[in-house]
């Protein structure tokens, strides 16, 4: 399966340059997100604009499959991108700012939707384990019972990507899914994070 990483924004909150290549412990932010798609058999497209120059650079130095978008907003690059990538089947759509997802996260999200049979899917995580304003109070619904913030991943149907999709919710009660970095703090919050399970799994 192919997985759009959205990686568009310039990261205006946090001022470091573009956003997806802010380094995380020395690594940019996006090479966490690719990683862990690669690691999970999937392949990684990333969707950048013309407000990313250099992720595009950072793509073509390391072999990583890009396609661009005109830099209108989220849901409209995210159309963009999947009309140029002329894709047929169902793809996930990550955002590039969550260096904490796994490619055990990816691999659990893919099962998932194999075995609900919706056209598509969406990850939340309990909203007790959002620390970050994202700009504002992170949007919440209840999920299975939980107040629950979305992660930033989702499977679509790419045939049906202007269309609504029948929807599955999947709650996944992980920390590291939990960390999306839009400030100076967040940032330093992933870094911590990263640290402490690299320490608890080497």
């Amino acid at each position: 399966m192919r997985a759009l990483i959205m990686a568009g924004g310039e990261g205006s909150r946090l001022n470091l340059g573009e956003k997806p290549l802010i380094p995380v412990n020395g690594q940019p932010m996006i090479a966490y997100v690719v990683e862990a798609f690669r690691s999970a058999g999937c392949e990684p497209v990333v969707a950048i604009s013309p407000r990313t120059p250099m992720t595009l650079n950072w793509c073509r130095a390391r072999g990583v499959a890009f396609c661009k978008s005109e830099g209108h907003g989220y849901i409209d690059d995210m159309i963009d991108a999947v009309e140029e990538l002329d894709e047929q089947e169902s793809l996930f759509i990550c955002v590039s700012d969550i260096p904490g997802i796994t490619s055990d996260n990816i691999r659990y999200i893919w099962d998932t939707y194999a075995s609900v049979g919706n056209d598509a899917l969406s990850v939340w995580v309990p909203a007790n384990l959002v620390k970050s304003c994202r700009g504002g109070m992170p949007y919440r619904e209840h999920i299975h019972g939980i107040e629950a913030c979305p992660a930033g991943v989702n499977i679509l149907r790419a045939d049906q990507i202007t269309e609504v999709q029948s929807e599955f919710a999947l709650l996944l009660d992980d920390p590291g899914l939990a960390l999306n970095v839009n400030t100076r703090a967040d940032l330093a919050a992933a870094e911590l994070f990263l640290q402490e399970r690299a320490a608890l799994n080497s």
